[in-house]
C-alpha cells in the first residue's frame, strides 16, 4: 500500500461521536514513522531545552530536535544553529551542556563565534574564492516560553505565540515562573510514539482500572476535557485519602498536552513535564521533569522524593498497557477502533492535528 492510501485511510471528517482511530499502520509503518519526522517533528515547535541551562554569555546545550542535531548557545541572546561543522560535517559541540567562549569543531579546529559567524579556519590560506561571511552555523529558530526553549525547523511556521494559541497566556495564572527544576528521568519504551500519547490523552477513562492509587487520589466524577487550538487541558479536583498518592498530588490536577508531544501536568506545588520522542517506528524515549515551588511549606527532599516515587509507579503502569498496545496493533486481529465521546476529545484532536500534517506534507 502506499504511502498517500494509508494516511487516507483515517476520515478526518467524522465528528468525535462517530470517529474511528487510525488505522493500526500508522503505528507500525516505518514510512509512516519517517513522514512524521518530515512533517509533525520538522515543522513545529518542540521543547529542546530548559532556559535556566543558558543565562551567562557561552551557555550552550548540544542535542537533538526532529532528529537533527541542534546546539543552542547564550551570546547576546539565545540562538539556534544546526550542530554541523560547514567544513565536513562533523558535529561541532559534543551532546551535552556547558559553557563556552566560542563553537570549536573538534575533527579540523573550525571554530565559530557564539552568533554562529565562522571566526577561524586553520591552514585555509590557499583556498581560492572563500568567503568566511559565507560559512556560518546554518541558524534554526529558537523562541522562549515559560521555563522552557523551543526550536522550530521550518522557517514558514507561524511564531511560538501564535502556534500556542491560547494556551501561551493560560498558564499565566499559575505562576509556573516559581518552579524550580528537581530531577530529569527518561525512559526507552518499545512502543510508537503516538501510543503513548494517546494513552495520556483518554480522559481518565484507564484510571480508575489501570492506576488505582492515583484514582484514588483524583475526584473523577468532576473530570473534565477541554480541547482548544492545539492543545488539550485535562482537569480534576483532588481528594485526601490516607496514602501516598494524596499526600504528594494534592489541589486540582491539571493535565496539559501541546501537540505534538508535550505535556505539562500541574498540582499544587508541583509541576511535571513529558516530553515523547519517536526513536524508531515501534521505539520512544518519554523524558520526565520535576519541578517543585521550594516556597511552599508542604515542599521538603522528603516530598519530592516521595512525589517522584508516586510518578515512577505510574509510569511503570502505563508502560506495560503501552508495550501491550504495540503488540496488539501488529496483530491480524486489529485496524482500527472506536473513540469515547465522553473521554477521547483530545485523542480525537491529536489525530485530526496529525492527519491534517501528513497530509499537507504529502
Amino acid at each position: 500500500m502506499i504511502l498517500n492510501e494509508i494516511v487516507e485511510q483515517y476520515n478526518a471528517t467524522l465528528p468525535l461521536e462517530r470517529a474511528i482511530t487510525p488505522p493500526s499502520a500508522w503505528y507500525t509503518s516505518s514510512d509512516i514513522a519517517k513522514l512524521e519526522q518530515d512533517s509533525v517533528f520538522s515543522d513545529n515547535w518542540l521543547v529542546a531545552t530548559r532556559k535556566e541551562l543558558l543565562q551567562e554569555s557561552g551557555q550552550y546545550v548540544a542535542t537533538t530536535v526532529a532528529g537533527q542535531p541542534i546546539v543552542i548557545v547564550r551570546g547576546d541572546t539565545i540562538k539556534g544553529f544546526y550542530n554541523v561543522c560547514q567544513h565536513h560535517a562533523a558535529q561541532v559541540m559534543e551532546t551535552g551542556q556547558g559553557c563556552t567562549r566560542a563553537l570549536n569543531c573538534p575533527y579540523h579546529g573550525w571554530t565559530y563565534k557564539l552568533d554562529g559567524s565562522l571566526a577561524a579556519t586553520p591552514q585555509f590560506e590557499a583556498a581560492e574564492g572563500f568567503d568566511k561571511t559565507n560559512h556560518g552555523l546554518k541558524e534554526v529558530r529558537v523562541e522562549v516560553w515559560q521555563q522552557w526553549v523551543f526550536v522550530c525547523l521550518n522557517n514558514d511556521a507561524p511564531p511560538l505565540s501564535e502556534y500556542l494559541g491560547t494556551l501561551y497566556s493560560q498558564l499565566d495564572p499559575l505562576n509556573l515562573d516559581k518552579m524550580r527544576f528537581h530531577q530529569r528521568i527518561s525512559y526507552d519504551l518499545n512502543c510508537n510514539w503516538k501510543v503513548y500519547v494517546d494513552n495520556f490523552l483518554d480522559g481518565g477513562y484507564h484510571v480508575p482500572i489501570l492506576h488505582k492509587g492515583l484514582n484514588s487520589a483524583l475526584d473523577g466524577k468532576y473530570y473534565k476535557i477541554e480541547v482548544t487550538d492545539k492543545y488539550c487541558l485535562q482537569s480534576c479536583p483532588t481528594k485526601q485519602r490516607d496514602n501516598d498518592f494524596s499526600q504528594v498530588r494534592t489541589g486540582t490536577a491539571r493535565y496539559y498536552w501541546q501537540y505534538p508531544n508535550l505535556m505539562i501536568n500541574c498540582y499544587d506545588a508541583i509541576m511535571g513535564i513529558i516530553i515523547v520522542e519517536p526513536v524508531a517506528v515501534d521505539k520512544c524515549k518519554i523524558i520526565f521533569e520535576y519541578y517543585f515551588d521550594d516556597n511552599h511549606p508542604l515542599i521538603d527532599e522528603d516530598f519530592k522524593n516521595n512525589s517522584v516515587a508516586v510518578a515512577d509507579k505510574i509510569q511503570d503502569e502505563d508502560v506495560a498497557i503501552c508495550l501491550s498496545v504495540q503488540q496488539g496493533l501488529a496483530s491480524k486481529g486489529y485496524e482500527t477502533g472506536r473513540l469515547v465521546p465522553s473521554k477521547e476529545a483530545g485523542e480525537h484532536l491529536f489525530h485530526k492535528l496529525l492527519y491534517k500534517d501528513l497530509k499537507n506534507h504529502l
